[in-house]
């Protein structure tokens, strides 16, 4: 463990002013120069796009374990808590983005679609593709591939921004087709915005009517919202997203359980010790130990 969550922020070593960056998995098993181990947990501060194109094993995302084998298409978030696992008969690749290069340059609506297919709380972050989806995706990634590594020129950063959205909106075409996303539900905008206020701020407020407040709705609408995106009250929704913070905490510091406590806006460590369990059904003991 470290003293501090590892946070990986987004460093092309190959061409530093771009916002993109695409790793082959075999070569990041040998480089010496990250800072850090990829079998460590580390939250990543751009988005992933990991294609395994050969072996199997599997990667863990916020605690949960996904399987993975030739075909399997993962994505990753920003501020994601995620895991490699040592393997050496897979191969594969990584894509990686910030999402200043893909945003900035599309309509808010296609914006909202992109980063929305890496929402693991609007869809399931692994898709398995079938042969056909794989040779399409495959196609496109090469050609990402050889405008990055072989024609590398004024134009190629444009060039792969496009591919790129092509690529995602394909993948949303696959997990939509495939009901393994939330897409065109009435309230959508408005729990993208809810949910990124409760990640920022869930340590300062856990009441729904401070949000609802922030938001300018009612906490009935408020609850209107997330009962109709992910089937939960406005208050269950709050706590998710605290005990995931928590937990990410108390996997990737060595800080005291009373710190922790206090990091996530306890003032008395035993309401901590009560609410952690009655969200988990373990003390942060023994969910430490768990990992």
């Amino acid at each position: 463990m470290t003293t501090d969550p590892i946070h990986i922020k987004f460093q092309n070593r190959q061409n530093p002013q771009a916002e993109f960056d695409l790793i082959r998995l075999e070569d990041l098993r040998e480089r010496k120069d990250l800072g850090h181990s990829p079998y460590q947990s580390h939250v990543v501060e751009f988005y992933i796009i990991l294609l395994i194109e050969e072996g199997i094993g599997f990667h863990t995302i916020d605690f949960t374990q996904y399987p993975y084998q030739k075909g399997t298409l993962i994505t990753i978030r920003k501020d994601q808590i995620h895991q490699f696992h040592q393997n050496n008969s897979v191969n594969g690749l990584m894509m990686l983005f910030t999402d200043e290069f893909l945003v900035s340059y599309l309509e808010q609506l296609e914006a909202l679609k992109s980063l929305q297919l890496f929402n693991e709380l609007l869809g399931v972050p692994k898709i398995q593709l079938s042969d056909s989806e794989l040779r399409q995706v495959s196609e496109l990634v090469g050609r990402i591939n050889k405008e990055y590594f072989e024609v590398n020129d004024d134009y190629s950063l444009g060039i792969i921004r496009s591919e790129l959205h092509i690529l995602l909106a394909n993948l949303y075409r696959i997990k939509s087709q495939n009901n393994q996303l939330i897409s065109n539900r009435k309230y959508l905008s408005e729990f993208i915005h809810f949910q990124n206020l409760v990640e920022k701020h869930v340590t300062e407020y856990t009441k729904v009517m401070d949000y609802a407040q922030i938001i300018g709705v009612s906490t009935k609408t408020l609850n209107t919202i997330t009962q109709h995106i992910v089937n939960k009250t406005a208050k269950e929704f709050i706590d998710d997203i605290c005990t995931k913070q928590i937990k990410r905490l108390l996997i990737n510091t060595t800080h005291s359980v009373k710190e922790i406590a206090y990091a996530s806006g306890f003032e008395e460590t035993t309401n901590f010790y009560k609410y952690f369990k009655r969200q988990t059904k373990l003390t942060p003991e023994q969910f430490r130990a768990s990992f």
